[in-house]
């Protein structure tokens, strides 16, 4: 089992920056991949940034260049570093753990990021 705790999330301006942080428990969560998420009331969860075991990184079109995903297994963290935040970037945020990109079994409880304009 994994607990995942996400925190950071908050409002900002419109061009602003922030970062999002997922604490993870246990021992072994250097053999997971790891993932972020955001989800607006309405629409489908979109994934935002995911890193493999081997911190390989991979963005969709949308936060590439804005986004950059990071992990510190000696903390057990990862980290969600956005910048430049646009309005249609206010969602909840979660972070996911999964033994492989892609398929995760984790989730933690999710953080508001709200960017005004």
């Amino acid at each position: 089992q994994v607990q995942l705790v996400e925190s950071g999330g908050g409002l900002v301006q419109t061009g602003g920056s922030l970062r999002l942080s997922c604490a993870a428990s246990g021992r072994t969560f250097s053999r997971y991949a790891m993932g972020w998420f955001r989800q607006v009331p309405g629409k489908e969860r979109e994934s935002v940034a995911a890193i493999s075991r081997g911190s390989n990184t991979y963005y969709p079109a949308s936060v590439k260049g804005r986004f950059t995903i990071s992990r510190d297994n000696a903390k057990n963290t990862v980290y969600l570093q956005m910048n430049n935040l646009k309005t249609e970037d206010t969602a909840v945020y979660y972070c996911a753990a999964g033994r492989r990109l892609g398929t995760y079994d984790y989730w933690g409880q999710g953080t508001l990021v709200t960017v005004s304009a």
